[in-house]
């Protein structure tokens, strides 16, 4: 809600001053410079400079196209029909769809004139540049949302976070409840509201080109898609092995450390020094404890290459 108001605020402001603006100028037809910021408004920066740039190639376009025919077919109604099927149809080839309502708007206004005198067409022009420049001018002053951004990233981790420990505890009681994968769900969840919101922050830069928090977000899916092939190797144990007790211990312990300026270095030497201290363990005697051990191997594999994708990622992005 908080969002949809600020939004609200942005877009009327564009109107309003647009709308002034083009009185100030005595324009005719004023109040369209507000509709015309209304529909330049853009999410994002690089999205609103995108469709301003379109819908000026689009208007260009419009203003010859209704220039030739009002002047040599006459300024009528059925003329202006004539207009719309030709510039609809130009519009669609370019894949300029969002010019097509705003431009013939515009356009109206040389039908209503009954002219396309020097002083029409500037006036339709200054229409375009005020409307569209505030809508530019309100995007201008989106900023990335930070703060957002490093809530939902921590939000992610700790989530993660719970995952491994959960894991912990299962490994040594193979009757854990709820041991389903639903927390996946919620994890998955996170990661797609993260990236979107990474994705709006990129598009709301000109200048600083900044992909951390992208990067840094698709590390920790490829983390979790890691992470779920490790969940199903500890959902297959059915008994508590020897070698759990380490497992469950290390697992814990990365949990406790999880955090996003961990270089893990420390980790994975000592996840090496668990896997070699399971090598001298006696083999079991019982099958069923002789495949959970061999699960338990496979998720430290696993618990390896989650581990190497956050080391990979800090010592590609150190200073």
């Amino acid at each position: 809600m908080k969002q949809i108001f600020l939004n609200t605020l942005k877009i009327t402001f564009a109107a309003v001053m647009a709308i002034l603006i083009a009185r100030l100028l005595k324009l005719e037809f004023a109040v369209s410079a507000g509709i015309v910021a209304i529909l330049s408004v853009q999410p994002t920066k690089k999205e609103t400079l995108k469709t301003a740039f379109s819908r000026f190639l689009a208007f260009a376009v419009a203003l010859v196209i209704s220039g030739l025919l009002f002047n040599f077919c006459g300024f009528t109604v059925p003329v202006f029909f004539i207009y719309l099927a030709v510039f609809i149809l130009i519009c669609q080839w370019r894949g300029w769809i969002s010019s097509m309502a705003m431009d013939s708007v515009l356009i109206s206004h040389l039908l209503s004139l009954g002219k396309t005198g020097p002083s029409e067409i500037l006036n339709e022009v200054l229409l375009f540049v005020v409307g569209v420049g505030f809508g530019i001018l309100v995007n201008i002053f989106l900023h990335k949302k930070t703060d957002y951004i490093e809530e939902l990233k921590n939000q992610t981790d700790e989530k993660i976070k719970l995952v491994l420990h959960r894991m912990s505890l299962r490994i040594l009681n193979p009757s854990f409840a709820d041991y389903d994968g639903t927390c996946f769900d919620s994890l998955n969840q996170n990661l797609f509201i993260a990236k979107k919101q990474a994705e709006e922050n990129f598009n709301n830069q000109f200048t600083s080109r900044d992909t951390f928090d992208t990067r840094y977000l698709l590390m920790r899916e490829n983390q979790t898609k890691v992470l779920y092939e490790m969940f199903k190797c500890v959902r297959h144990i059915k008994t508590v092995p020897g070698t759990a007790q380490m497992v469950a211990d290390f697992l814990e312990k990365v949990s406790v450390e999880y955090h996003k300026d961990n270089d893990v270095q420390a980790l994975l030497t000592e996840l090496e020094e668990i896997r070699n201290k399971m090598k001298t363990v006696p083999l079991p005697v019982h099958r069923a404890e002789f495949e959970d051990r061999a699960n338990l191997f496979t998720l430290l594999e696993r618990l390896q290459e989650f581990l190497e994708i956050k080391r990979d990622f800090y010592l590609n992005n150190i200073n």
